[in-house]
């Protein structure tokens, strides 16, 4: 982990787009409750599809720093509790690599999407008398250390042993 500087060094610092995009796309994915990131746009959808980038993320820097998420939320979480935590991260993350305060996050849901949050324990059939019932598998013979033929007799679980 890099160490914060106790000086201000004289120079310049340049930071790329891309890598900034890369944070903001942790930081939204690591995120409580959001299963994707997802396309503005018809057209943006069909180049992600070819291969042509995402546009999911866009970050400004200039005269500040902005940054618009699209995204897609799990069925079953609050929308609003989400937004507000990948707000947080995208801020914590963006402040942290940056070293100055961030604009404004705008955060799209696109839609809902992937399998259901459930609270609690998850649901579990109930067994029936016919599930309790144990089967033994068949003992595998053993081997016979004499020169004599070997013997493959194996003590059969009897049909009756379980009934009353």
């Amino acid at each position: 982990m890099p160490e914060e500087p106790t000086r201000a060094v004289p120079g310049r610092a340049v930071v790329a787009r891309r890598a900034l995009s890369e944070i903001v796309r942790d930081a939204a994915l690591g995120s409580y409750g959001v299963t994707g990131l997802a396309e503005p746009t018809l057209l943006a959808r069909f180049r992600a599809r070819l291969g042509m980038g995402s546009r999911a993320i866009r970050v400004t820097l200039h005269p500040i720093v902005a940054t618009e998420v699209w995204l897609t939320v799990a069925y079953g979480v609050p929308v609003a509790e989400v937004a507000r935590q990948v707000d947080s991260a995208v801020r914590y993350g963006l402040e942290r690599a940056l070293g100055r305060t961030v604009g404004p996050v705008a955060i799209h849901v696109q839609g809902m999407g992937g399998r259901p949050y459930t609270s609690g324990a998850p649901a579990v059939a109930p067994r029936s008398a016919a599930g309790s019932l144990r089967v033994d598998p068949e003992p595998v013979p053993t081997p016979s250390h004499d020169d004599a033929a070997p013997t493959t007799e194996a003590a059969r679980p009897s049909a009756t042993a379980g009934a009353a």
